[in-house]
């Protein structure tokens, strides 16, 4: 893309709203558009990601991005009836293994209640991440670098999230391990996965088992374009009363 070459993101509205019941605004859309220009700009020399084309930006990074947090997007504003979080005025979410502000950024854009931390470990990502963020016009993302397992040792992170985003960054194990040290009692993992197995899932029980935590459910569905297979699984923090088998 050319300085003065813009190529647009498509609308998809009526694409959003009959598979997440939601559309972006006005202001939404054009910060869609800003995060897509910055991020094929900044993929000139960071290889942030492979997925330029816009359609499949849209369907691979944006839609994608929020299909994990479906339940949480409006008009379903109680976000206590509908996801199970703890009801208080500000969440808190991080993005574990952010790479280029996925799925964090979409989310944060989409949820402007909601507090979102980007956690990568690679310094020039952050850096780009720290350009990207107020280029947006967005107040309630924030950027962190490190390793999620020094950050879920320090206390102003340990326990502290009521939402951990995995996407892209393991396997289903390792991203619990991640993830469940990081989130309050009661707080919700969501791991952005393609396929899904019998073998991913006995592990990943095994492992949550140690930490903690429980599986809630998995949700298995086919991207809108391209008719991708995705999986997104859902983690509870030490909630009993939200064990159930998974059928």
């Amino acid at each position: 893309m050319n300085q003065t070459e813009i190529i647009m993101l498509p609308q998809m509205n009526e694409l959003w709203q009959e598979t997440l019941n939601w559309q972006p605004d006005e202001s939404q859309q054009q910060q869609f558009q800003r995060l897509y220009e910055l991020v094929v700009e900044g993929n000139r020399s960071l290889n942030l990601t492979r997925i330029t084309e816009p359609v499949e930006f849209w369907e691979k990074h944006l839609w994608d991005s929020l299909r994990g947090i479906a339940r949480m997007l409006p008009p379903h504003h109680n976000l206590a009836e509908n996801v199970e979080l703890p009801a208080k005025s500000v969440l808190k979410a991080i993005d574990i293994g952010t790479g280029g502000g996925f799925p964090g950024l979409p989310i944060a854009i989409a949820l402007p209640h909601l507090s979102v931390t980007l956690l990568d470990s690679t310094r020039k990502k952050i850096t780009f991440l720290d350009t990207v963020v107020p280029s947006l016009g967005i107040e309630n993302a924030a950027t962190l670098l490190g390793r999620s397992d020094e950050i879920a040792r320090q206390l102003p992170h340990k326990q502290a999230y009521d939402l951990a985003l995995l996407r892209a960054v393991g396997a289903a194990s390792m991203c619990a391990k991640y993830a469940l040290p990081l989130l309050k009692n009661d707080g919700l993992a969501v791991l952005y996965r393609g396929n899904w197995t019998v073998e991913e899932e006995t592990e990943l029980q095994s492992a949550i088992e140690r930490l903690g935590g429980t599986l809630e459910s998995v949700e298995s569905f086919t991207t809108p374009t391209s008719q991708g297979a995705r999986h997104c699984v859902y983690l509870r923090k030490n909630v009993q009363q939200f064990e159930r088998p998974l059928r």
